[in-house]
């Protein structure tokens, strides 16, 4: 393939929920950047890109998608993207990820966008609302547009530019929640308080815009766990937002946080722990028609989804279910987990998946017998 455009900028990261979608940055890093728990960002710096600059990305995403409905007429596939055309884009010389990625987000529907980076609600509203005009002039099938933002951000703006936000294209929000513990928030220095978490949250929904807040589970520690999960509740139960993403903290050197417990500041929580604190959680929400989702790797218990207020007892008896394993069978759980062979508690069933995890546990066992659990949870860091 010759002549393939490539200048176009992508960021580092997106929710799961939004892996089929195509990802336009509309800034750079993230404008906070001080929350102790957060690798992603630390040492980058932030800027807002010029309208143009994002406008000219956006030409050049249009050009790649046009040369990729030039090979898929070539292949005789009219200008669909299936999995033929993609086995073809693999074999072309030249091709980089980026436009692997946008042939894939045509072989979804090319329906979805992802706004990045970390807060593109810190443009100005007529900029934002400008650059979402030329995105959908330039891809007129797309359906849905998500973007992650700050509580504190969406406090700055208006009702009538929140509803200007949602009129031109904004579908969903992405708001990093993490704790509604106020203290806890002041401690891994989150920039918001848990009112002025409802404030937003409360913001989004009266703008017509599906809210997704993510909540962070071990953050409060050994020490606020209790906490964190009683007054989590209570801002969600506040908020009522259209989905309640879980996320379980895992430390990596470099970053505040990690620091903090080497320095024995802060006690992470083991996974029964986290489980335990879940379960509080979930206990505490009342009133609400959330979907509470766990859609993450480094969750324990991926199978704790359901739609609020319906299936909360359904949520509860999958982490009673793992809470009631013998001990022997959690770390079974827990380290076949970690190394990707279940998702579900019912894979534990299949002997010939138990029995190769139950060899790995054997191994770990005659490495460093008194430290078992520590060895399992530290696997998690493959994952960040």
């Amino acid at each position: 393939m010759k002549d393939f455009c490539t200048d176009f900028e992508q960021g580092p990261i997106r929710p799961p929920s939004e892996a089929a979608s195509l990802l336009v940055r509309l800034t750079r890093n993230c404008p906070w950047n001080r929350c102790t728990f957060c690798p992603v960002y630390k040492g980058a710096r932030f800027s807002i890109r010029p309208v143009d600059e994002i406008k000219d990305d956006i030409k050049a995403i249009g050009a790649v998608a046009d040369q990729v409905k030039d090979i898929s007429r070539r292949l005789g596939r009219g200008e669909e993207v299936d999995w033929e055309v993609l086995r073809a884009l693999h074999h072309e010389v030249g091709l980089g990820k980026p436009h692997l990625g946008i042939a894939t987000w045509m072989f979804h529907g090319g329906r979805n966008v992802f706004l990045q980076d970390a807060n593109s609600l810190v443009m100005k509203t007529p900029d934002l609302v400008e650059v979402l005009g030329f995105l959908k002039e330039t891809f007129p099938g797309i359906e849905r547009i998500t973007t992650y933002a700050r509580s504190k951000t969406i406090a700055k703006k208006s009702d009538e530019e929140m509803r200007a936000l949602g009129e031109a294209g904004v579908s969903r929000i992405h708001i990093g929640l993490e704790t509604g513990h106020d203290p806890l928030l002041d401690l891994v220095q989150k920039g918001s308080t848990a009112a002025e978490h409802i404030d937003a949250g409360r913001r989004v929904k009266r703008a017509g815009i599906s809210l997704s807040e993510y909540v962070i589970l071990g953050l409060g520690g050994r020490q606020w766990w209790r906490e964190h999960a009683i007054d989590t509740a209570k801002v969600l139960n506040e908020i009522d937002p259209d989905f309640i993403r879980m996320r379980t903290l895992a430390l990596v050197p470099g970053i505040p946080l990690y620091e903090a417990a080497e320095r024995g500041e802060f006690e992470l929580l083991d996974d029964e722990g986290v489980v335990a604190e879940e379960r509080l959680l979930i206990e505490n929400l009342d009133g609400i028609s959330s979907r509470f989702v766990s859609d993450h790797i480094l969750n324990l218990l991926e199978e704790v989804e359901g739609k609020l207020p319906d299936e909360k007892g359904a949520l509860l008896a999958v982490i009673d279910r793992f809470l009631s394993l013998p001990e022997e069978e959690r770390l079974n759980w827990r380290l076949g987990r970690r190394a990707g062979a279940y998702r579900s508690l019912d894979d534990m069933d299949d002997p010939v998946t138990h029995a190769r995890v139950e060899k790995g546990l054997d191994r770990l066992r005659a490495e460093d017998p008194e430290n078992v659990g520590e060895k399992i949870q530290s696997l998690m860091r493959n994952f960040i």
